[in-house]
């Protein structure tokens, strides 16, 4: 894959590199503001709570909108902008729906290490990892566990407010199309804590998951936001929406397979959470399909949420011998050609058919 198509390579190129700068600095703008609200309510900006439980809000938000990820979300916002022929005078909505973009992510992200109880996150402690250590440091009065939940939970509520003003300013369909994906984005999340729960392997189940708590606004959803901005008629936004879920699924398959094999250096969090927590994934379903009567074992451990990182690492070779991550990639391979034919029936110029294509091939192929 040449640089231009790697996520770090679209990152630097000319008019994305702008709108990653211009985003930052709303953000930067936008966590001042908060601070100044604490202020004006409080006299001083507040350490909230007391000596040795005391936590900036601010500050915590700020930690983490600071700590870039891969940023796929503001670049494909860009780029659906771009597609439609985005103009100087929308620009400043494209910066803060991008923005409100990186929020949401942040959000999300907090939310879910609190559901599947992950320890990392981008190499680093999870917030409420975090909270819940300095809670037992202090000798705190209650649970530290329930300490570091709540305390996360309300970073998290605090971003998808600010994410949710910011991308409410602009016109109705901008306001629409904000609600449908937070609306998927939270009833996705809801299907996998059931499905898990109910130790479900249906194939047409994970898919609907993968896609909507992972590939619809990661992908599909910013691009048709970036589109909107930029005034696209329905039949454009109809067409990105088409290729943003055909990418969206190769994103989201490839982030199952990077949670069973991913080189947790490269992804900076565990590989095998997903096993350990019986994740209802299409990979789950593959292997009951695909794995011999031997390994029926590590399956049944699967769904009592009896793996230990031993068994998961176990069920993860024992699965790549019998084929599940051979029909992963060319599940991949195929659902990336399909995107790319899809391209040629995308009005807008060759840089910018250029920029997608390569940005599909970045998302299915990452490391990370």
């Amino acid at each position: 894959m040449s640089t231009q198509s790697t996520l770090a390579g679209l990152r630097r190129s000319p008019g994305s590199d702008r709108v990653l700068a211009e985003v930052d600095a709303l953000l930067e703008d936008l966590l001042g503001q908060l601070r100044g609200i604490l202020v004006e309510v409080g006299g001083t900006v507040p350490q909230h709570g007391p000596p040795g439980l005391e936590l900036d809000l601010v500050g915590e938000l700020a930690e983490r909108v600071r700590h870039h990820g891969k940023r796929l979300r503001p670049l494909l916002a860009r780029w659906g902008w771009a597609a439609a022929g985005g103009e100087r005078e929308t620009r400043h909505r494209l910066v803060e729906v991008a923005a409100a973009l990186e929020l949401l992510q942040l959000f999300a992200l907090v939310q879910d290490d609190v559901m599947d109880r992950s320890a990392e996150r981008r190499g680093r402690p999870t917030l409420h990892v975090v909270a819940a250590r300095r809670h037992r440091e202090a000798g705190g009065l209650g649970d530290p566990e329930l300490f570091g939940d709540s305390v996360a939970v309300l970073v998290a509520d605090l971003a998808l407010s600010e994410a949710t003003l910011l991308a409410s300013r602009g016109e109705a369909r901008v306001a629409r199309a904000w609600r449908v994906m937070a609306t998927e984005l939270v009833g996705g999340q809801l299907l996998d804590v059931t499905h898990t729960a109910g130790r479900d392997r249906d194939a047409t189940a994970a898919r609907r998951i993968a896609r909507l708590k992972s590939g619809r606004y990661t992908i599909t959803r910013p691009l048709q936001l970036g589109a909107l901005v930029a005034g696209a008629e329905r039949a454009v936004v109809d067409r990105l929406v088409g290729w943003g879920d055909l990418v969206g699924d190769a994103f989201a398959l490839r982030d199952d397979v990077l949670g069973v094999w991913g080189d947790p250096a490269l992804t900076g969090k565990p590989a095998g959470d997903d096993l350990r927590s019986g994740k209802p994934t299409v990979l789950l379903v593959w292997a009951g399909e695909m794995l011999p009567e031997r390994h029926r074992g590590l399956l049944e451990a699967c769904d009592a949420g009896e793996l230990d990182e031993d068994g998961a690492r176990a069920l993860g070779r024992a699965m790549r011998v019998a084929g599940v991550r051979e029909q992963a990639e060319a599940t991949i391979a195929e659902t990336t050609t399909r995107a790319h034919d899809a391209l040629a029936h995308l009005d807008t110029d060759d840089a910018t058919r250029a920029a997608l294509r390569g940005l599909a091939d970045a998302v299915a192929w990452r490391s990370a």
